[in-house]
């Protein structure tokens, strides 16, 4: 698949919630309304509260939840799932109500983060996308708000990129620090796709940075008598880089 191609998510799912769907739409359950909380169970840590993250994502796969000819052909290919079921999927739409907490707030163990009111069928589908998405992003905002509690006052930058389990990770990784409380971030997608701000090294604040090291090194060689030593350059083929 090329980079630039929109990736369809409905189908990142657990595959019971599809076999589930199918008994439900044959056993008649497939429009009786249910409730789905997501919450977690405890702190880690004792750190008292966590920070809500990851709604914006959560809305963005439902609002765009479809099951393509290619999904379709998938599942028949199974050999478990009724014709009438797969027509049903065919022109799926999410009809259900979300309810959530703001992105930002502090939330704690058992209390609903995210309620899913919904049809059977519509409810079980969006269970792992809403657990991944709230789980995911909600750790990394809860980390980056205990850091930036902890430099009280100054601020903190997130620079998560170059180790993110995954591309995906690191932009709403990045979205999530700095909700959590993190003044910008070193993610220039990010930046452009959420508004985060993109912070990092000035070149004219290192080229001060360099010119005030040379005015010190002057003062000091002036202290010396004008003999300052420097150590020798060390040539990269002599003393290769272990």
């Amino acid at each position: 698949m090329k980079t630039e191609e929109k990736l369809n998510m409905t189908m990142l799912c657990d595959f019971y919630e599809l076999t589930m769907g199918n008994g439900y739409f044959q056993t008649g359950f497939k429009d009786r309304i249910t409730y789905f909380d997501v919450y977690f169970r405890s702190v880690p840590d004792g750190g008292g509260f966590a920070i809500a993250a990851g709604l914006e994502q959560l809305i963005e796969y439902i609002e765009d939840l479809h099951f393509d000819e290619q999904d379709i052909a998938y599942l028949r290919g199974k050999g478990i799932f009724c014709e009438e079921f797969l027509e049903y999927l065919r022109t799926f739409r999410f009809t259900g109500d979300i309810y959530a907490v703001p992105e930002g707030t502090p939330v704690f163990p058992k209390e609903p983060m995210v309620i899913v009111r919904a049809p059977a069928i519509e409810a079980q589908l969006v269970e792992t996308f809403a657990l991944l998405t709230v789980n995911h992003q909600s750790l990394i905002a809860t980390k980056a708000n205990r850091i930036a509690r902890a430099a009280k006052g100054r601020g903190v930058m997130e620079f998560g990129s170059r180790r993110a389990q995954g591309t995906a990770a690191a932009i709403v990784g990045a979205r999530a620090a700095y909700i959590g409380g993190c003044i910008g971030t070193a993610c220039t997608i990010t930046d452009e796709l959420y508004g985060v701000p993109r912070l990092g090294a000035d070149v004219r604040h290192r080229v001060r940075r360099l010119q005030d090291l040379l005015r010190a090194l002057s003062r000091q060689r002036h202290h010396a008598g004008g003999h300052l030593r420097h150590a020798p350059l060390r040539h990269p083929e002599r003393h290769p880089r272990l």
